[in-house]
């Protein structure tokens, strides 16, 4: 069994310049419809390891569709030959401001809570997580709900709620986030002073979604100062091109970026997750980003009028299709397991199934090899 410790955590400071190689170490995938003390095992957006504690946080972004919206405690257990076995441990209930479950969204859309980036906070014993909110029209009716940022004990009671700036609150008009495209990504720096949230999809204002060819497209990534619950500043970040077109042509293809880790030094793993109609694979490719290389552009209204601006770096980390040489499922949370017994750390993903029939709740392992 592979053992519990974390790696030191300044290591972060250089670690992204010394990495040589990434291997596919293994996969699990967990049932359809797997059930757990009532509820339905899936969805899972979001993943996190706590070390001292050997426990892994997955968030369900089930809007309580099916049950309550909630989280999940698990075991991973680890060996050379790859991932042994997944146990979920627990499930908690995610309440509200109130106090209560947040409603189902088949009910109540506008209260709902739709969650795709947690991460645990050591420092505060803390989870934050993340929600999408809604800007939908239905039966020539609009939901309009802002995202959030929410803090909430390790048991899932609501704390507190970071503020949003400006240009992140949804609208009627085409301005500001687009629907089911808005906080999918959350990580800490070293030391917890700040939060970094990533955008799936571009907001209005700074151009149009990425398409197929050479059809790129622009998302922000932000950082809040974790005491004042504050964004300081907005950094620009170029999405690649959809890889596939769709079949049939004009059906629904996508590529965005699903969640953000970090390396330290404003370093960070960036998922970007691309689908396009007529595949059963989605298509992952992870990068290396720097922020500290970037310009803060949280006075920028629109990266379309204003250019140019310094965008965050980027550089290839892995290709998942290519490493791992299988079907690669809808990947939405990623973060560093145990160290090894080689010593070499290891990166774990999880895929959000969609409570599909033909999609999976799959886990990847990759080991992380340094120079």
């Amino acid at each position: 069994m592979i053992g519990c410790s974390s790696p030191n955590k300044t290591a972060g400071n250089t670690f992204a310049n010394d990495i040589k190689e990434i291997k596919f170490a293994g996969e699990f995938v967990i049932p359809n419809n797997e059930q757990f003390k009532n509820t339905t095992v899936g969805g899972l957006s979001a993943i996190d390891y706590d070390a001292k504690g050997d426990v892994y946080y997955l968030a369900c972004d089930d809007p309580s569709a099916r049950n309550p919206s909630r989280f999940y405690t698990a075991r991973i257990l680890l060996s050379e030959k790859g991932i042994d076995s997944i146990a979920i441990t627990g499930v908690d209930t995610l309440w509200n401001k109130e106090g209560r479950p947040f409603p189902d969204i088949n009910q109540d859309r506008t209260h709902s809570a739709d969650v795709e980036a947690m991460r645990y906070d050591p420092s505060r014993d803390e989870l934050i997580w993340s929600s999408e909110g809604q800007r939908l029209i239905k039966d020539s009716i609009w939901y309009l709900q802002d995202p959030a940022i929410v803090i909430t004990d390790r048991m899932g009671h609501y704390k507190d709620s970071f503020a949003l700036p400006p240009n992140m609150r949804i609208q009627m008009r085409e301005n500001g986030p687009r629907h089911n495209s808005v906080f999918e990504g959350l990580s800490f720096d070293d030391d917890f002073i700040h939060v970094y949230v990533s955008v799936e999809e571009p907001i209005y204002q700074d151009g149009p979604r990425a398409g197929a060819g050479d059809s790129t497209a622009v998302i922000r990534i932000l950082k809040f100062n974790r005491k004042l619950k504050q964004c300081v500043a907005q950094y620009a970040y170029r999405l690649d091109a959809i890889r596939h077109a769709a079949d049939p042509p004009g059906a629904f293809k996508i590529n965005g970026a699903t969640d953000i880790l970090s390396l330290g030094n404003e370093q960070f793993i960036i998922i970007e997750r691309g689908f396009s109609t007529g595949r059963t694979s989605n298509d992952v490719r992870v990068y290396i980003a720097d922020a500290g290389d970037a310009e803060d552009i949280s006075s920028i209204p629109s990266l379309v009028t204003h250019t140019p601006v310094k965008f965050m770096p980027k550089k290839l980390l892995l290709d998942v299709n290519d490493s791992s040489k299988r079907d690669v499922f809808n990947i939405e949370g990623v973060t560093f397991g145990p160290v090894l017994p080689n010593g070499n750390r290891s990166l774990i993903f999880v895929a959000d199934n969609n409570f599909n029939e033909k999609q999976r709740t799959q886990f990847l392992l990759f080991e992380l090899l340094s120079r």
